[in-house]
C-alpha cells in the first residue's frame, strides 16, 4: 500500500488543522509515495520500538508523540532524537505522528479515556475558538436542494449533536453575463433578475476546501456567488480535555482505587479527599495542568491528568480534587484508538499495536 493513501485517510479523519501551533504532527520521515508493508502503532519511538518494527516487517511507525518535536539543525547522533531519525532513515522506516490533533478531536484521546473509566455524557472541557465559519450562497430555487445537500454532505451544518443544519430565505439576484460567458439563465449582455434562494450554514474551518468544492460541483452557475464569514462562536466538538459524569456519586477514594486498577497506575498523587463524594469528572490525557482552572469553572468534583507540578496542587483550594494519574498512563489507550481508526479503512492490512512499554517513569 502506498503511504500517501494512509496519510490521506488519517488527515481526513484526524485533520492536521486541529493540532496546536507548537506541535509537529504528520509525516516526519519517509517518502509519501513509498510502499508500506506494515504499520506499528506506539506512543513513543525508542530503539526497542525500532527493533519491534523491524521484527514485524513494519516500515511505518505511527506514534502519538512526534519523534521530531523541535527544530533539528544537524544530524550527528548526539541525542536520542537524532539517533532515532538516523536509524529510521537507514532502516527505510517512515515515521508519522498523530498528537494534539488527536488530543483535540471529539472522538480522540480524552473521549476514550472517559469511556475506559465509565464517565458518561462527555463534553469538551475547553472548546477552541475561531474554528467555525459561516457559508452563505445563492442559487436558483430549482437547484437549492441539490446545492444544500452537497454542502451538508461535505461536512457543513453540524451544531452539537445535530447535523444537516441550514437556513434558507428567498430573494432576487441580479447579474449581467459578459462576453465569453455561457450563462445558465439570462442572455449575454442583458441585465437579468433571477428568483434565488439564500442558503446559510456553518462549518469547521478545516473543511472549507471540501465544502467549497462540493458547492461548485452542485451549483448550476458558471460563477458561484458565496461568502465565508469567520465566527467567534466556539466549536463545542474541538478542544482540550473532557468533562462528564458518573451514573451516580461515589466515594472519591474508591473511585481513585478504581482508576488505579483500570489504568494499572503505579501511584496517584492527589489533593485532600476529605471523604468527598464525586460525580462530575474532568480528564485530560498527557500534560493537562493548563486546564485546572477550566475544570474548577465547569464545576468538576475531580480533575485527572498528568505532569502536575507541586505548586499546581494548591490551585484548587479544596474546591475540587486534583489528581495526577501519569502522562503515559493517561494516554496508553491511544494505541488502541489509532489501531481501531486504521482498521475501519484498511481491514486486511498488517497493523500492529506495539507491545513495548515506553514509559520512562518507574515506581519503586
Amino acid at each position: 500500500m502506498i503511504l500517501s493513501e494512509i496519510i490521506s485517510y488519517l488527515n481526513s479523519e484526524i485533520p492536521p488543522a486541529l493540532q496546536e501551533n507548537y506541535d509537529n504532527c504528520g509525516l516526519l520521515i519517509g517518502n509519501a509515495e513509498g510502499d508500506i508493508t506494515g504499520i506499528l502503532i506506539c506512543l513513543d519511538i525508542t530503539d526497542e520500538i525500532m527493533d519491534e518494527a523491524i521484527k514485524k516487517n513494519c516500515n511505518l511507525i505511527l506514534s502519538h508523540h512526534p519523534l521530531i518535536f523541535t527544530g533539528i539543525k544537524s544530524l550527528t547522533g548526539r541525542n536520542d532524537t537524532q539517533r532515532m531519525v538516523i536509524r529510521a532513515i537507514k532502516e527505510n522506516i517512515a515515521v508519522f505522528a498523530l498528537h494534539t490533533n488527536l488530543d483535540n478531536h471529539f472522538e480522540g484521546v480524552n473521549r476514550l479515556l472517559c469511556a475506559k473509566l465509565g464517565i458518561l455524557n462527555a463534553e469538551i472541557l475547553r472548546p477552541v475558538p475561531d474554528k467555525l465559519r459561516k457559508l452563505v450562497t445563492f442559487c436558483p430555487g430549482s437547484h437549492s436542494e441539490a446545492v444544500r445537500e452537497a454542502i451538508l454532505k461535505a461536512g457543513a451544518g453540524q451544531i452539537g449533536n445535530y447535523d444537516f443544519c441550514s437556513y434558507s430565505s428567498p430573494g432576487e439576484g441580479t447579474f449581467r453575463a459578459l462576453h465569453g460567458t455561457n450563462p445558465f439563465v439570462g442572455i449575454q449582455g442583458e441585465l437579468h433578475t433571477e428568483a434565488e434562494m439564500r442558503i446559510e450554514t456553518i462549518f469547521p474551518a478545516y473543511l472549507e476546501n471540501n465544502i467549497i468544492r462540493a458547492l461548485k460541483q452542485a451549483h448550476p452557475y458558471e460563477e458561484v456567488a458565496y461568502d465565508i464569514y469567520p465566527l467567534s462562536n466556539i466549536h463545542p466538538r474541538i478542544g482540550a480535555g473532557m468533562i462528564g459524569t458518573l451514573p451516580e456519586a461515589v466515594d472519591a477514594q474508591e473511585f481513585l482505587i478504581h482508576v488505579k486498577k483500570n489504568l494499572q497506575i503505579g501511584c496517584i498523587r492527589h489533593t485532600l479527599l476529605k471523604n468527598k463524594k464525586i460525580q462530575k469528572i474532568a480528564v485530560c490525557g498527557g500534560s493537562g495542568s493548563f486546564l485546572v482552572n477550566d475544570a474548577i469553572s465547569c464545576g468538576a468534583d475531580i480533575y485527572m491528568t498528568g505532569d502536575i507540578k507541586y505548586h499546581d496542587f494548591f490551585i484548587p483550594e479544596n474546591k475540587m480534587i486534583l489528581a495526577d494519574i501519569g502522562h503515559y498512563e493517561s494516554e496508553q489507550f491511544t494505541k488502541e484508538l489509532i489501531y481501531t481508526l486504521l482498521k475501519k479503512k484498511f481491514t486486511t492490512f498488517a497493523l500492529f499495536i506495539s507491545g513495548t512499554n515506553t514509559n520512562p517513569v518507574n515506581y519503586l
